[in-house]
């Protein structure tokens, strides 16, 4: 029920975007149903397909960049697997400040953001994206993301099989939906108390999270411009450190 109701509001938004006859509802209706019940592997594909799409078309830092080797050093210490997901960790050479995580593991960290971030709050930012990942967020925003592409018409479900076989700009159209996936107030709050709880569990100081949130929120990001406001997110974190702290002191 659930799952259906997911699929009926996903219709119901895009139902202005597109003409459609009482035919065409029922069979579009259908497929996103279809549609937010893909499977992992049909999940880990079109994940696959997006991350190789974004890597084609952005600047990868060489394996000998001090961005790369930066970044090896930190994924270091927060591993490499997360709930038996292997997680693969890239840099983008350009300014704008970001980074984001698909259900299959994959990690990118623009240089922009690693600029502005130290080690910690890096760790902090990962750790958030990896919670996404970890929690079924990053699943759920490929699916709604597929659906809504297929209830707009921009792409046709595939007969033999849940997906189709998307052409370079139906890829590229889907891959821009999956990156600038709107989590909810909820999900956020979830992938943040991960982070927190990861970092923690690895040894690692978890202020640097609440310090990423207050440097995010001083200035224009990309990565805030997809999430919701930064200060109370921090003042969340610091709560829970000062609980831990006190806690520890008993």
């Amino acid at each position: 029920m659930k799952i259906k109701l997911i699929a009926l509001s996903i219709l119901g938004l895009t139902l202005n975007a597109c003409q459609v006859t009482p035919a065409n509802l029922i069979q579009t209706g259908a497929q996103a149903y279809e549609t937010v019940t893909l499977s992992d592997e049909d999940v880990k594909k079109l994940s696959d397909d997006s991350c190789a799409s974004m890597d084609s078309q952005s600047k990868i830092a060489r394996p000998t960049s001090p961005y790369t080797e930066r970044l090896n050093k930190i994924a270091k210490t927060l591993g490499y697997n997360v709930n038996g997901t292997t997680i693969n960790y890239k840099v983008y050479i350009t300014e704008e400040v970001n980074a984001w995580a698909m259900a299959n593991g994959c990690v990118r960290v623009y240089s922009g953001l690693m600029d502005k971030m130290t080690d910690n709050e890096i760790q902090g930012v990962l750790g958030h994206e990896l919670g996404h990942v970890a929690l079924g967020h990053a699943k759920k925003a490929i699916q709604v993301a597929y659906a809504t592409q297929l209830t707009r018409g921009l792409i046709s479900a595939s007969t033999n099989s849940t997906i189709a076989t998307l052409s370079q700009s139906q890829l590229g159209d889907l891959t821009e939906k999956i990156i600038n996936s709107r989590f909810s107030q909820k999900q956020e709050t979830q992938a943040d108390n991960y982070s927190f709880s990861f970092l923690v569990e690895k040894g690692i100081n978890p202020i640097g999270i609440a310090n990423a949130f207050d440097k995010l929120d001083s200035g224009k990001s990309s990565i805030l411009s997809t999430h919701p406001s930064s200060k109370k997110r921090a003042e969340n974190i610091r709560q829970k450190i000062d609980e831990m702290n006190a806690k520890n002191k008993k």
